[in-house]
This record gives structure tokens, sequence and C-alpha cells, in this order.
């Protein structure tokens, strides 16, 4: 079924409660979902969808209705301060995020949402009183799960509360249908939240191709002030254990000691801001560059627009992902589009993403000295890495948001072809 060719969704209601599309990737709670509901929206809206996108102001200077791009709104709501609240605290807020939802569609022509998708499971809980409210199906993606985090948690991190667990299955039990981002969090969501299998369907995220593609290496570290000669280890996302950023710079001090002659010509790039547990200890990622002896080669850059992203994914030798767990792995899938290998932990979306061997290369371990030879091997072997580079290149081919936007569509007219009975 082609995009313009299913007329009968017209206006979809996206939740997105704690974090913004509006919000900087990169910082903060805004990651890859901010991108998600972002690239999703804009290609609902290029085959004629009206898409209001519902999320909570963060600043007192937002209006309440931002008009983002052609068919997309952003209905900034008021739940709470604006600054100092945290997503543990978001939950206290959920009944008058609700409550403002529903009076904002309350003021529309009686029918006008014909879809609510939710985004991360605080928005799933408003969804689901919005579906009962407004006869609608609810389509819920979760993009992360509290049972999958805990299992798989960092060294000093924090576990997901029982009461996210708790909500996370009540959403699961209301949403009409489930986007899985990959087969393994179809399974995950069937198996540990025992959803219906036949209200799961798997939707790979995109990337945008037409931003994220090969570009002169030269040219991008001319831009960005890198040297030309230099081997370049990006690292790319929020500083929180959750994404290991510390297991790259031991992996670096390793690789130093091991081969000293290195340090002339490597440049460690860590592209983000603190976010989550990282939060608590902004400064531990400086620091730990500072006992290492590594600060002469590692640059710390603040969260970037997607735009100069690019830039950096083109400049990188290679990109490094070493996540305790990511539902899909946007940032290496938008490495690769660029051409550049990425070696990431063999973890959640990241073994869908890359083909190990191929487009980059995938570590069942988070030691440092298993990492340091994995960067080792692939800076210092240009055969290797040029393999690894065009294998990117085609891999990236199998993701983008037309596509995500198309089979999007397909699973709002199965929801509403198979709305279940409200109670």
């Amino acid at each position: 079924m082609g995009l313009m060719e299913a007329d009968a969704v017209r206006r979809v209601a996206m939740v997105s409660v704690h974090t913004s599309p509006l919000d900087q990737p990169g910082t903060g709670d805004a990651g890859g979902m901010n991108v998600y509901v972002v690239e999703l929206s804009r290609r609902l809206a290029a085959a004629g969808i009206e898409v209001d996108i519902f999320t909570r102001a963060t600043s007192s200077r937002l209006p309440t209705v931002v008009q983002a791009d052609d068919g997309i709104t952003v209905r900034n709501i008021h739940a709470g301060p604006f600054e100092g609240l945290t997503k543990q605290e978001l939950p206290g807020q959920l009944c008058v995020f609700a409550r403002e939802v529903l009076r904002t569609e309350a003021a529309l022509p009686l029918g006008h949402y014909d879809i609510v998708h939710s985004h991360y499971w605080l928005s799933g809980q408003v969804g689901a009183l919005a579906r009962d409210r407004w006869g609608v199906p609810l389509v819920h993606t979760m993009h992360t799960m509290a049972k999958v985090k805990n299992d798989a948690m960092a060294i000093g991190d924090t576990p997901e509360p029982p009461a996210r667990t708790i909500g996370e299955e009540q959403v699961v039990e209301a949403a009409d249908m489930l986007i899985a981002s990959t087969d393994l969090e179809a399974k995950q969501l069937i198996n540990l939240y025992d959803a219906d299998p036949g209200r799961v369907d798997v939707i790979h995220p995109g990337v945008d191709l037409s931003l994220f593609r090969p570009r002169d290496t030269h040219e991008a570290r001319e831009r960005l002030g890198l040297p030309q000669d230099a081997w370049v280890v990006l690292f790319a996302g929020r500083i929180q254990p959750l994404k290991a950023p510390d297991v790259i710079l031991r992996a670096v001090g390793l690789l130093l000691e091991q081969s000293p002659e290195l340090r002339h010509r490597l440049v460690v790039p860590v592209v983000g801001g603190p976010s989550g547990t990282g939060l608590e200890h902004p400064e531990s990622l400086a620091e730990l560059a500072a006992e290492l002896s590594i600060t002469d080669v590692v640059r710390f850059v603040p969260p970037v627009p997607p735009a100069e992203l690019a830039q950096w994914l083109a400049a990188a030798s290679v990109v490094a992902v070493p996540s305790y767990n990511e539902s899909f792995g946007l940032v290496a899938a938008e490495a690769q589009a660029t051409g550049t290998p990425v070696i990431a932990a063999a973890v959640g979306g990241l073994t869908t993403v890359i083909a190990d061997g191929r487009s980059g290369l995938l570590l069942e371990t988070h030691e440092p000295t298993e990492w340091a030879a994995a960067l080792g091997r692939v800076l210092l072997d240009d055969g290797l890495r040029s393999r690894l580079s065009a294998g990117a290149r085609a891999r990236s081919g199998m993701f983008s948001w037309e596509e995500t936007a198309e089979r999007t569509l397909e699973v709002y007219e199965r929801a509403r072809a198979g709305l279940r009975q409200l109670i």
C-alpha cells in the first residue's frame, strides 16, 4: 500500500510526554526517540496526513502551539514545573498532562483524530486514556523497556523502578497495535510482557539518507578542525552509564599504552551531553580522561544538530557504540549511511543494524581490552577499514524513513480495522 493511496487516516495524535521534538538530540532526555518522532511525522505530513505532537512544555518561553513544519503542529502542554523535573518524577504529572490533551481535543470538531500513536511508556499511559475517550485505536512504540534495561545494566547505573514495569505492562495490554523496532524487541514484548503476537509488528526506524550520506572526508575534517591524517574514533550520544562512553576512553587508554606511537595521530571526539544518571556527575568522563592521561586526544563536543552530526560521522575513521542496551541504535545506522564503519556492542537492535564483519564489528563484551584490540584492528588495517566502509554503505540501504512511514501507516490501518471493543 503506498502512502498516498491510504487516505482513511487523516489526522494523527502523536504523544511524546517526556521529550519534545523541538529539543536538541544528544543531551538530557533527547535522543533517538526525538529523531524518530520528528522524521516519522515529516514523512506522514508529506503524504498529506496532519500530525499533532503532544509534549510537555519545558520552558515558559515556548508558545502553546508551534507549527513545526508543514502539516506538523507541536502542542506544548503545561504539566508541572518547566525545569528541574526528572523523568522519574513525570508519572506524577500524567493526570494533568492527560487532562490537557483531552481538553485540547474537546475544542476540536468531533472525531478530529483517527489514531493515537504514543512513544515510551509515559506517553502510552496518556494514549490509553485518549483511546478510550475518543474511540480511536492506540498504536504504541516502546523505544526502551524496563525489564530489558534492568537485565543489562551498566555498573553504577540505577535500575528502573517497579512502577515503570507495571506501567509498561498496562500499556502493552491497552494498545491495539505495538510497533517494535527489531525482531528481538518483538520477541521481548511477547516473552517479557505477554504481548499478543497478532498485535505486534516490526518496523525498523529509518535514516535520512539525503543528510547522512558519504561525503568527502577531507572536506568534513577541514570544517570540523580535525587533522587530515588523524585516526578519528568517534562517540556520539548522551553521556550516561547506559551508553558506556567510559568503555571507549578506557580502551583508548589501553591502546595508547600498547602502541604509544599512535598518540600523535589519534583523536577521540565525544559528541553529546550528560543525561540520565550521568547528570549526577557531568564531569565524570572528563575526570576519567585525565585519570587515563588521554586528555590530549579526547575532545568533548556539545550536542550538535543533525547536519553537523552527519559531518562528524563522515569525518570519523570509526564510530564506537558500546551501549549496554539499544532498542535500535540510530547513530550506528546513520554512521553506516555516511560510509563509516561501526564497532558496537552486540546488544539489542545493534545486532540488526550492523552486519558483523561486513559493515562493522560486533563485540560480545564491554571489556576495554577487547575494545582496544578491535579499535587497533580497524584503524591499522586499511584494507579491512575499506571493506567495512563499503559494507556500511550497502547496509544503510535497508533503512529509510520513507519505508518506515509507509509501514507505519499500514499498521494504523490494521489498528483501525481491528479496533477492539472499548469497555
